[in-house]
């Protein structure tokens, strides 16, 4: 598996507890990336996404609302919510990354993490959001 993957499944299962056990959580998310906790490469790619959502989760959170008709952050699954919140800062904040990497990462994600209908919703979330950010005349791919 390559190291940007495992570090965006290292990011989302360490989101996933921040969000399931809130704020209380952020020693622990720190304890993770103390030298030596692992694959440098890897723990530092992590914790960029992770710390990177959550300076923005308000806007990354406000974001795929926007995108998300008719869907609540708090009525999606655990797991799909938060995929859509590593990859929305990703899509957002991270020109180092081309769009279309990321998505599929996404979905590979949601198709092993969560539920056979993940994958879709996932994709047609983070493309609208794809599509919401580029700026006029130039479609990001």
């Amino acid at each position: 598996m390559r190291k940007r993957t495992q570090a965006r499944e290292f990011a989302l299962q360490l989101l996933y507890q921040l969000d399931l056990r809130g704020e209380e959580f952020l020693p622990d998310v720190e304890e993770a990336f103390k030298p030596g906790a692992g694959d440098p490469e890897v723990t530092a790619f992590a914790r960029e996404l992770l710390f990177g959502y959550w300076e923005r989760r308000v806007e990354i959170d406000r974001k795929v609302e926007e995108v998300a008709k008719n869907w609540q952050l708090k009525r999606m699954a655990a797991i799909d919510r938060n995929i859509l919140r590593l990859a929305t800062f990703e899509l957002l904040f991270r020109e180092d990354i081309p769009p279309l990497v990321t998505i599929n990462e996404a979905i590979e994600m949601a198709k092993k993490y969560s539920t056979k209908n993940s994958g879709p919703f996932v994709n047609g979330i983070l493309d609208n959001i794809r599509l919401n950010a580029a700026p006029p005349g130039k479609l990001k791919k």
